[in-house]
């Protein structure tokens, strides 16, 4: 079935877009409960906005995010370490991937790709940064070949069971050859 990409009104789909999340991320419910509280706060921001994954009518990917803000507590968390590898300038004037999930059974046929480079090619500002679990894996592969880069490795947040990097790269978001 074909996927079908598009704005995605997140808080009236939180929970649909929260049942991908922990199915892809491997969450529990009382985390999904967490999550959806801070999903709901995020997307009051200004600038806040999210696109969707859909195979008919079935929520099966997505991703949001939002300008940065020193004062959020990502950027707080993120902030000591990105200044000890002289990368703390990302954090201003940057769009900020803050989720990006696609459910295991339509992963590896474009749709993360497809909703990274949608959000980020909507953004004003002229870089993007996310942060990702700090091991090889299929997510920083496709971050390093949408032109990604390590900002800072083994960042710790609170309560996170394993370490994280942080990745940056400039926008637009590079594009392989043959592909749009």
């Amino acid at each position: 079935m074909d996927l079908v990409i598009g704005p995605l009104d997140l808080p009236a789909h939180v929970d649909e877009a929260l049942a991908v999340q922990a199915i892809a991320f491997g969450l529990g419910p009382d985390e999904v409960a967490v999550r959806r509280q801070i999903v709901l706060r995020h997307m009051a921001n200004p600038g806040a906005r999210a696109f969707g994954a859909s195979a008919g009518d079935r929520l099966v990917g997505f991703v949001y995010g939002m300008p940065n803000d020193r004062t959020h507590w990502w950027s707080t968390v993120v902030q000591p370490y990105l200044r000890a590898q002289g990368n703390e300038h990302w954090l201003d004037d940057s769009f900020v991937i803050t989720e990006l999930h696609v459910h295991p059974a339509y992963q590896n046929r474009g749709a993360g790709r497809t909703l990274i480079t949608t959000i980020t090619d909507t953004a004003a500002e002229p870089r993007s940064i996310l942060s990702a679990i700090d091991t090889e894996s299929p997510a920083r592969a496709l971050y390093r070949s949408l032109g990604y880069r390590d900002l800072a490795r083994s960042v710790l947040f609170p309560s996170a069971p394993r370490p994280y990097a942080v990745m940056g790269a400039p926008l637009p978001l590079l594009r392989p050859q043959g592909l749009a």
